[in-house]
């Protein structure tokens, strides 16, 4: 049984459809792996086991009686502490919400249990989802499942660990400049990044309420495809027997190529080369706006998310490691006037940039330009942190600035994802696309 915890969600849901594999049985396997593993404390803020048992309970008596709800019923996923979770602490990794019990599940959460998939618990993240590094050291910092020394990603940190490590089937995060996509690269999982508005926001603790979406972190693209599904309580796309023959990608040369380090280049060169040879056919774009939208993006992320947090970060201050405070109080200085021009620019950058890469399948860069950076080093030296930081959410952030869905799939090196970027509300589109460029790259 200890085999099920490394398959996929969607041959887990398979197993339970043709009773090979008993619901109550599967979370039990993961629930005794959670509470047995050496970095259990740091991978998960609370286990829910009797949620998560109660859930497998109902799940094996539909799945005997014939009436499953869809094809992940019954799968364990765990879920990022900033999902309210109905009279379980939801405390989005900060001392500031420490001892906050919502009284009803976030919107995504009642639609996920409406499909069937029975919650785990609430895994840790960085503070306030204010960080593509996974580093929390009031709170915990989940180790990366390729460096044990080494952080694996933020924001949605502990969903990327908890899958990589085996203690979830998949997890469940939010993505407002990389969350998701970053910790999925650096544990070598697959995630995705939806279009804005796509999955409610609803009882979800915000970051930056104009950028903030929902997403999973996965094993395939298969799973991507039925997570989305049962998080906005609809039916799979039809991923089909889909090729690349054809395919056209447009690789980035605009400020995504600066600054890669050896190995994510190479990794990403190495999948191009397979991506080619498999059909598809790679074109070099520029795009100068981008620099534009790069440019205003602080302020708007900023004045977002201070706008939120201001009363909670400045009632105790003392509470927040220094580095996210800082950032947070970043927004205190943008005006009004800053604000609403910004977002008016970037409106009309997205347009152009719509425009510009509508002739192609997918927008394709390296999802980091760096491996995940040591934890310790990073506590130590303030430059490093803020350098890495950034460097870290830089290629990601180029979705959520231009709002299109986003699939950070693995390469063959480790922690080293390949990125690809689609049309704004086509996700469909994408995981197609993602799921014949995946059957290339696990080649």
């Amino acid at each position: 049984m200890q085999d099920w915890r490394w398959m996929s969600a969607a041959n887990l849901g398979r197993g339970i459809a043709a009773a090979d594999i008993d619901p109550v049985a599967l979370a039990d396997v993961y629930l005794d792996a959670i509470d047995a593993h050496e970095h259990r404390d740091r991978i998960y803020a609370r286990v829910t086991h009797t949620r998560a048992r109660a859930e497998a309970a109902a799940a094996s008596a539909r799945a005997q009686s014939g009436l499953r709800r869809g094809p992940l019923d019954g799968v364990p996923v765990s879920w990022k502490d900033l999902f309210d979770t109905a009279g379980i602490g939801t405390e989005a990794g900060t001392a500031l919400m420490a001892g906050r019990v919502p009284d009803a599940d976030a919107d995504v959460l009642q639609a996920a249990t409406a499909a069937g998939l029975v919650c785990l618990g609430k895994t840790h993240m960085s503070e306030i989802a204010f960080s593509g590094l996974g580093l929390n050291p009031i709170m915990g910092t989940p180790p990366c499942v390729n460096d044990p020394d080494a952080v694996p990603g933020g924001s949605s940190s502990g969903a990327g660990a908890s899958v990589a490590f085996g203690l979830a089937a998949a997890a469940i995060g939010s993505d407002t400049g990389g969350s998701v996509r970053i910790p999925s690269a650096w544990n070598d999982l697959v995630g995705l990044k939806t279009s804005h508005g796509r999955l409610s926001l609803g009882g979800t603790v915000p970051l930056c309420l104009t950028f903030d979406t929902v997403g999973p972190l996965c094993r395939s693209v298969e799973d991507a495809n039925l997570l989305l599904a049962a998080l906005e309580g609809a039916k799979p796309s039809d991923l089909g027997k889909t090729d690349l023959a054809g395919a056209r990608l447009m690789i980035l040369d605009t400020i995504v190529p600066d600054d890669v380090r050896d190995s994510p280049r190479q990794a990403f060169d190495a999948a191009v080369q397979k991506l080619a040879a498999a059909g598809a056919t790679t074109h070099h774009r520029y795009f100068a706006q981008l620099f534009d939208a790069f440019n205003v993006a602080g302020n708007l992320y900023a004045a977002d998310s201070y706008g939120w947090w201001r009363d909670l970060v400045e009632a105790h201050p003392e509470k927040m490691f220094p580095q996210i405070l800082e950032r947070v109080r970043g927004g205190q200085s943008v005006s009004g006037p800053e604000y609403v021009a910004g977002w008016n620019q970037l409106r009309d950058i997205r347009k152009q940039y719509a425009a510009e890469t509508a002739e192609f399948d997918a927008v394709i860069m390296p999802t980091a330009p760096i491996l995940p950076p040591d934890a310790q080093r990073l506590l130590d030296d303030d430059a490093y942190y803020k350098s890495e930081n950034l460097l870290a959410l830089r290629n990601t952030r180029v979705a959520n600035l231009m709002d299109v869905p986003s699939i950070t799939l693995p390469t063959d090196t480790p922690s080293c994802g390949i990125m690809f970027n689609g049309q704004n509300g086509q996700e469909a589109r994408l995981l197609r696309l993602c799921a014949a460029a995946e059957t290339v790259l696990r080649a």
